[in-house]
């Protein structure tokens, strides 16, 4: 089997609440997300996709994803798309670094790899673990009031686990996490993701005045040297999100015994397969994670959905469905939140099949 051409889209996908917001006054109205498409020579068809946040959260940006697959594509044509390390190895030689750029490659492979073979890519990726995948809802940086309505409504649809977008000014930060502390029970889970936010000495205020919170902390800081340091300042769980970008940095940071929890999102790393080995070797050291990845559409959805549900359920902290976000669906398929939960597709590969009616024509084709 070889790869015959790779067909790129360009889609702009509106938010159903209007706007999302988070850290360092970050914020969008709608995400500019890349689709994928691999076609081999026995018509076997591979999806990916990439939605980058913006060009201000990690070093990542749409119109990269883009250019960076023109840099790339020429080499891939005529290679075995199941010949998943190769792959991996062939885009790593023709461009250093920018693992987004190759994210949604890679999970197009993975896709074919799954049809190819007639199994579901949960299948692939070790098993399925229980009947569904409890989802976290991420709540957009607002008023601490505002933060705690959305709260309220959000738990009536059956979210028991919330993350809250601080990183703003630390005093309403403190606020927002005391507001909707005070409408959750045990039952629920409270993140305070300051998305590298906070500095050293306004992490410090916040975590004092919220140690009697049943609150996890995550990312409080920009650099990894400095969410150490309010890691041993805090009993609270820690998470670390941003600084988590490679194996390597993954090892390091649980020889220092940085953080209780990881989030771990497939663009940046660079796909499933380095998701994957991060993945299994959190199983293996018994560390658990938040599985996702910094945003996208049906099919970033599905393929979370096919990582998480391959997680042991211990290890699996939470995830999250953002096609339940956007108010623009472009396929058949895909994973739908119920009650704030979701699972995996049983069809083969992702399981999604594209409804070409809503995407158009591709920005490019590299044959």
């Amino acid at each position: 089997m070889k790869i015959k051409n790779i067909k790129v889209y360009k889609i702009d996908i509106p938010l159903k609440e209007g706007s999302y917001k988070w850290a360092h006054n970050n914020h969008v109205e709608k995400f500019d997300t890349s689709i994928v498409m691999l076609e081999t020579d026995n018509n076997i068809i591979g999806l990916g996709e990439v939605c980058t946040l913006g060009s201000s959260y990690l070093p990542a940006y749409s119109k990269g994803v883009r250019s960076g697959i023109l840099e790339i594509g020429k080499a891939l044509i005529g290679k075995d798309p199941t010949d998943i390390f190769n792959i991996n190895l062939e885009m790593e030689k023709k461009l250093k670094g920018h693992p987004y750029v190759k994210s949604p490659i890679d999970m197009a492979c993975w896709d074919i790899i799954g049809k190819n073979y007639k199994m579901p890519l949960w299948k692939l990726l070790g098993g399925k673990f229980g009947e569904q995948i409890d989802l976290y809802r991420a709540i957009s940086q607002e008023s601490p009031e505002m933060m705690k309505q959305k709260v309220v409504e959000y738990k009536k649809e059956g979210y028991s686990k919330f993350q809250l977008k601080v990183g703003g000014i630390y005093q309403e930060d403190i606020e927002r996490i005391k507001s909707v502390s005070s409408e959750l029970d045990h039952t629920n889970i409270l993140v305070a993701d300051a998305n590298t936010g906070w500095k050293s000495h306004e992490a410090i205020k916040v975590v004092k005045q919220t140690k009697n919170l049943d609150v996890y902390i995550e990312q409080p800081c920009e650099t990894y040297r400095d969410c150490v340091e309010i890691r041993k300042k805090t009993s609270n769980p820690f998470i670390l999100d941003e600084s988590i970008d490679s194996l390597k940095n993954f090892l390091q940071a649980y020889d220092d015994g940085a953080m209780d929890i990881i989030n771990l999102k497939i663009s940046k790393l660079g796909g499933i397969y380095k998701s994957k080995q991060i993945r299994d070797l959190c199983v293996e050291l018994k560390t658990p994670m938040t599985i996702e990845d910094s945003w996208g559409g049906d099919i970033a959805t599905a393929a979370i959905s096919h990582l998480a549900h391959s997680t042991p359920e211990k290890f699996r902290f939470s995830s999250t469905d953002f096609n339940s976000y956007n108010s623009f669906s472009y396929t058949e398929g895909s994973p739908k939140r119920i009650d704030g939960k979701m699972k995996a597709s049983d069809s083969y590969g992702l399981g999604v099949e594209i409804d070409f009616s809503k995407i158009g024509e591709p920005e490019f084709v590299i044959n």
